[in-house]
């Protein structure tokens, strides 16, 4: 028994016994104590009259006051009217954070009713799906996503395995859909955007034919040869050189295109941060100029190279020595005998920037923008002739892009072509 219900029943019956003696002395003992246990119950339905009026205006108006056993009353409910508004802030900011937290997914989420029909969905859904809140709630799913498999993968309520479809609103996007139902019925749809992993599939496959393709030109050359050989061995000499001069360079294409890979496939996976050296560009170029000179050989290029800024920059010295040798050894490689390369170094608008220019015969507009892409050829015969493996520009970007900076091409038929790599003034380091 509580305390306080404790001295509420001794403190009545003690007005009892005070009636009893009082009435008592008047010989009307009855009378008195029927007065005070009348007064009791009127004090009491006053109470719970005070209490109901509350708990039909609650939100409008605090609790009443009560003495004894009714304020003890009043109090507890109090204490579970602060504890229930408490909760329910911290519930309502429980919601109000998972809200904030679905709203900035990127997946799509949609809270479906027993009957298919939209409750609640994030912002993502309304640009990858198309469903939007509030204003579809209670629509059916149906009519938003209109996609047999989607319906049958809705409805066979086996969801081991994720769909994909393409987007309602995006048709070129690809989507995964998982399914998961929850309590009372209720299912919750999550899509997320695919299209990117989709494109890196191609680009793999894509890769791999490509990479397959331009080793088994020299494999069947160098396996042709030696097939002829162990058959029939020359007795010519000069032929039997020609053979073997024809096999090492084969050989020496395969080398070149496995280096070029394996070298992408650092710079896709290596970590930047070995990227904070001073490198000394000036001696760098002279380095690079010099092995130009030994690679043009015969055809008597004039190379020129021009350092207009003393300053440097911070980075990464193999991969900037990669950069700039590829793009004067194309220079070199596919500028016409006797012709004219200009290698230059300046500073723009507090920007380092290199490039190379060249008298070549010069690239097609259209040809461009894809000169970057992996294996990408303007002329496939032309390039393999002059050695190129079609990811000499890939590395090119690749190393640009890790240095912070941004690579462009402009090209002029029969007059030539430039390659400008552009560094921020965040990288250039001033004498």
């Amino acid at each position: 028994m509580h305390p306080q219900f404790q001295r509420e029943l001794w403190f009545l019956i003690f007005l009892i016994f005070l009636a009893a003696i009082i009435g008592s002395a008047f010989d009307l003992s009855v009378l008195f104590i029927s007065i005070v246990l009348f007064a009791y119950i009127i004090f009491t339905f006053i109470n719970i009259s005070r209490l109901h009026h509350w708990l039909l205006h609650r939100k409008d108006e605090p609790l009443p006051e009560g003495r004894g056993y009714w304020g003890e009353i009043f109090h507890e409910l109090f204490l579970m009217e602060k504890s229930h508004a408490k909760n329910k802030q911290i519930l309502n900011d429980t919601i109000l954070r998972f809200q904030d937290a679905t709203t900035a997914l990127p997946d799509a989420m949609i809270i479906l009713n027993k009957h298919q029909q939209i409750d609640w969905s994030n912002n993502a859904a309304e640009s990858l799906v198309g469903v939007r809140y509030p204003e579809d709630t209670h629509q059916p799913i149906s009519n938003l996503i209109r996609n047999p498999a989607f319906m049958k993968y809705l409805n066979k309520a086996d969801y081991h395995q994720v769909l994909n479809i393409p987007s309602p609103e995006h048709p070129t996007k690809q989507l995964a859909v998982q399914i998961i139902p929850y309590v009372k019925g209720q299912t919750l749809i999550i899509c997320r955007d695919i299209s990117h992993i989709k494109q890196l599939e191609e680009m793999r496959s894509s890769f791999v034919a490509n990479a397959s393709h331009e080793l088994r030109s020299p494999i069947t050359v160098i396996s042709g040869y030696l097939e002829t050989m162990q058959q029939n061995l020359p007795t010519d000499t000069e032929k039997l050189r020609k053979i073997i001069k024809t096999m090492y360079g084969q050989s020496k294409r395969m080398e070149r295109l496995v280096s070029d890979l394996l070298s992408l496939s650092k710079l896709e996976t290596r970590p930047t941060d070995q990227h904070d050296n001073e490198i000394d560009i000036a001696a760098l170029l002279t380095a690079i100029k010099e092995s130009a000179i030994i690679l043009s050989d015969d055809k008597n290029h004039t190379i020129e190279l021009n350092i207009n800024s003393q300053s440097n920059i911070s980075g990464n010295y193999e991969e900037l020595y990669s950069l700039f040798a590829n793009l004067i050894n194309n220079a070199v490689r596919y500028t016409p005998a006797k012709g004219h390369i200009t290698i230059l170094w300046e500073e723009i608008d507090s920007q380092a920037v290199f490039s190379v220019t060249d008298s070549g015969p010069g690239i097609p507009m259209q040809h461009i923008p894809h000169l970057t892409e992996r294996f990408y050829r303007v002329n496939v015969d032309r390039s393999r002739e002059s050695g190129g493996t079609g990811l000499g520009l890939a590395i090119v970007k690749h190393i640009v892009e890790r240095h912070d900076g941004r690579l462009e091409i402009t090209s002029k038929l029969n007059v030539g072509s430039t390659f400008r790599c552009i560094f921020p003034s965040t990288r250039l380091i001033k004498h």
